[in-house]
């Protein structure tokens, strides 16, 4: 009996000072990554993997490989969201961000200049099995893996934080240990994703790279968090939005850099 009472006491010391956490969740326990599956359907050039559509995403090819320009088009409920496809018949990531119903995606092929013929059309009805699962999981707009760096950062700085206490330091850490890159931002293209690992490494980006950083690492310790794309003013920009604790949470990693005159109006033209 006084064994059993000194081992109870000797877990309770280790408790007090942080020695061993009883029920506290792994760093990276919240974390949601892309899987292939066996549910795949095809229609004409296009295929998809539907197998994670209720993790908030599904997952897009073609079934041979493909030279030409591919466009891959997302309608739902009236609202529409085109991306690039690669045509190497390797799945990518997109993620169901408009909630659950029914959604309609297209393949489309450039023929000539700026003219594209439908290759294949596919009807996905989706029901998430959270409504803000999509904000939880990497995809072609929000390219980061377990390997990237950022992850590995998150999951060793945020361990055992709160999400209120995780968001905070994100935001610090956002602030404080990067620079935006004025060079990169005259030389981007229309269309050109962002940059996670490379920025990361650099600790430089534009708009896009540094939010898309933070909410890489906001996701990875299960904080639904948007990558926000539209205007600040008249200036076309990004942005980060997160649900921590029930509370929507507004971040501009480029203002706090004061990289950004003082904005007066955001208007939302997309989210990923």
């Amino acid at each position: 009996m006084k064994r059993w009472t000194r081992l109870i006491l000797l877990l309770a010391l280790l408790t007090a000072l942080g020695l061993l956490a009883i029920g506290t969740a792994s760093a990276n326990s919240s974390a949601v990554w892309p899987t292939p599956g066996k549910n795949i359907k095809k229609n004409g050039k296009l295929e998809i993997d539907m197998s994670h559509t209720s993790d908030g995403y599904f997952m897009a090819g073609v079934s041979k490989k493909n030279k030409k320009r591919l466009k891959l088009r997302v309608v739902k409920g009236g609202q529409t969201l085109t991306y690039d496809l690669v045509g190497d018949t390797s799945f990518e990531v997109f993620p169901l961000q408009l909630g659950s119903g029914k959604y309609e995606v297209s393949l489309y092929e450039n023929v000539s200049g700026k003219k594209y013929a439908q290759e294949g059309k596919i009807t996905l009805n989706v029901r998430l099995d959270r409504e803000d699962a999509a904000f939880l999981v990497p995809s072609q707009y929000l390219p980061y893996s377990k390997s990237s760096a950022a992850v590995k950062d998150a999951d060793k700085e945020m361990a055992g934080m709160s999400e209120k206490e995780a968001y905070e330091w994100v935001c610090d850490f956002m602030k404080t240990r990067f620079l935006y890159d004025f060079i990169k931002a005259t030389k981007v293209k229309a269309g050109e994703l962002p940059d996670i690992d490379g920025c990361y490494k650099t600790k430089m980006g534009v708009c896009q790279d540094l939010s898309a950083i933070m909410v890489c690492m906001l996701r990875t310790q299960g904080i639904p968090a948007k990558l926000m794309i539209g205007y600040a003013d008249k200036q076309y920009h990004a942005w980060v939005e997160a649900e921590v604790r029930g509370e929507e949470c507004f971040f501009d990693p480029t203002a706090a850099l004061s990289a950004i005159s003082k904005v007066k109006v955001y208007t939302v033209e997309r989210y990923y």
